[in-house]
């Protein structure tokens, strides 16, 4: 009888070039292919070949929100991996590994660990008659140990193999059996989780981030791109690559993060609703021309996908450090909107919203993500992602038929109660304008650094931040009203944060979350309330200083009462809150 059927935690580890990337992603397939819900998480080192990288596989019969730290099953490739990763192995957890790995067996059976050593070389040479088939041995033999049935990895294997041709699918059929069929009788008697299929098995997608966003910025418009690839953003670049003929977006990979936003700036004041993507040191890098879509008042959304810095920093890492930078980055004063969604609904949801909103209000949109969000995959359901729903708002934009009525000047930046002044796209001949990158009058002419003009366009300009916040969604509450323990945090820290939430409750600790998504403007009126009510409140946060935390003591004069943070360049986890709470000997 297993101990836990349908809730575990399985991690293939070894250097860049043995599959763990392909091999972890394959299974996840043949897993969800199962109706099972899945997150994963993957680490890898900023290399081509060589280092020490894992792919995470966590399995469940309900839906998941975040990783967990303990792993049942560990199958590593290489020593380096086993000495690593081998402490992440829970008691009467398993180590499966190719019989000839060298490694020091104390570090994984002191624990209370089991080993299971496989003949994986040795099968994949003799029935595949390739040394490189042993990582399909293995996702084999374990999917032997856990006596998941042999059909789902079939699969996978034979679509993911088919363009290679029969004789390659065949071969590693025939290896994946093998492993299945040794590892099944050797282990799985002595091995107590076990993952079964589920009867009901509607369509779901297994989605990261940077996918999840794309999908939103295709669905609401999105029809021109230009990035220059820098981890963790690229990937969204790729997507829309890849989409680009389908939907008729046009792709710019630049030479350069500055030539990115340029583009991106440019295609938006022609009237596309344009997208640059990148990470903290190309954001750095973009913040001269961030000024140029503030004063211009041009809409362009651009997504910050942190990574641990200052400057290289860890490039395939996680944080959340740029908070602060980028709700002001730029010189100068300037309206600007920042979203920070930690779920891939999320992503897809801030993608609508962003382009929306940058037309409406004619500003730059910054979209705060990390690696942790773009990488990490989850199992979700099709209605999650509405697209039948979005809906498209350009805001003030002036159809030919109105300019055409046009009975006075067109006036591009015209003095409007609401900051919003009426827009027209290039090419009638009543709505001729200047772009100017410095102060302008109303028709958009430079005017000579007239005091009285200043005060006016700046004024015009900023009053639509007072007006934004109206736009802006407060703080999710996730858990019971009037808990005595309350978990703050922004961005990708929702999953840690609520599973900590739940277990917190099982124990008999009362406790819920706000997370907030609209950071800027702060929706300060929708906040203020819920913050002032929580009797503890913890700021959970990835980054060194708080950094959120000390936004909403500037605003709303509400100091946590404790600070959870982390910047090893790992994301937080339910166990890393728990472990803080009880460190700091925070009882509610």
């Amino acid at each position: 009888m297993a101990r836990h059927a349908n809730d575990m935690t399985i991690r293939l580890a070894g250097e860049a070039g043995q599959g763990v990337e392909s091999g972890g992603a394959g299974f996840a397939q043949a897993l969800s292919h199962g109706g099972l819900w899945l997150h994963t998480y993957t680490e890898y080192m900023s290399r081509i070949r060589g280092g020490l990288n894992f792919f995470t596989i966590r399995v469940a019969d309900r839906p998941l929100w975040t990783h967990t730290e303990a792993v049942q099953v560990l199958i590593a490739f290489s020593p380096e991996a086993v000495a690593d990763y081998g402490r992440d192995l829970c008691a009467g957890g398993a180590l499966l590994f190719d019989e000839g790995l060298k490694f020091d067996r104390d570090t994984v059976t002191g624990r209370g660990s089991q080993l299971f050593a496989m003949p994986l070389t040795k099968i994949a040479m003799e029935l595949g008659g390739d040394k490189i088939m042993m990582n399909t041995c293995g996702l084999g033999a374990l999917a032997g140990i856990i006596e998941y049935p042999f059909e789902f990895v079939a699969d996978v294997i034979t679509k993911n193999f088919a363009r290679k041709g029969e004789a390659v699918v065949q071969g590693n059929l025939k290896v994946a059996q093998e492993g299945y069929r040794v590892a099944r009788e050797k282990y799985a008697g002595s091995f107590e989780w076990k993952v079964s299929p589920l009867e009901a098995r509607p369509d779901r997608m297994l989605l990261n981030g940077n996918q999840a966003f794309g999908i939103g910025a295709v669905a609401v418009g999105c029809r021109f791109m230009a990035g220059y690839p820098m981890t963790p953003a690229s990937s969204i670049l790729e997507f829309m690559a890849a989409h680009a003929k389908k939907y008729d977006i046009v792709i710019k990979q630049t030479e350069d993060e500055i030539a990115a936003i340029c583009f991106a700036i440019g295609a938006g004041n022609a009237g596309a609703r344009a997208l640059t993507a990148t990470s903290g040191g190309g954001f750095a890098l973009m913040t001269e021309a961030l000024g140029l879509a503030g004063m211009a008042e041009v809409p362009v959304v651009i997504v910050e996908a942190q990574r641990p810095g200052p400057s290289t920093g860890m490039p395939t890492k996680t944080e959340q450090g740029d908070l602060l930078f980028a709700l002001f980055a730029g010189q100068g004063e300037f309206p600007r909107i920042v979203l920070a969604p930690g779920t891939q609904e999320e992503c897809f949801h801030a993608a609508t919203r962003a382009f929306n909103l940058a037309e409406k209000w004619q500003c730059p949109v910054i979209v705060m993500t990390d690696f942790y969000l773009t990488t990490s995959q989850r199992t979700l359901l099709p209605s999650e992602f509405p697209i039948e729903k979005v809906t498209i708002d350009r805001g003030e934009l002036l159809t030919a038929e109105q300019l055409d009525r046009l009975a006075e000047p067109y006036l591009r930046y015209k003095d409007t109660p609401s900051g919003i002044s009426p827009r027209a796209l290039h090419g009638h001949p009543k709505a001729v304008h200047q772009t100017c990158s410095d102060e302008h009058d109303e028709y958009g002419h430079f005017e000579d650094e007239d005091a009285a003009n200043r005060l006016k366009m700046a004024g015009k300009r900023m009053r639509k931040s007072h007006n934004i916040v109206e736009d802006l969604r407060g703080p999710e509450i996730y858990g019971p009203e009037g808990a005595d323990l309350t978990l703050m945090g922004w961005g990708s820290s929702y999953g840690a944060m609520r599973e900590a939430v739940d277990l917190l409750n099982a124990r008999g600790t009362r406790a819920n979350l706000l997370h907030f998504v609209d950071i800027w403007p702060f929706p300060e009126a929708k906040a203020t309330p819920l913050i002032e009510a929580a009797r503890t409140l913890v700021a959970v946060e990835g980054n060194q200083t708080g950094q959120f935390a000390h936004l909403v003591r500037a605003l709303t004069g509400r100091r946590a009462d404790q600070l959870i943070l982390r910047w090893d360049g790992r994301p937080l986890s339910p166990e890393y809150i728990l472990a803080k709470l009880e460190e700091a000997k925070v009882h509610a």
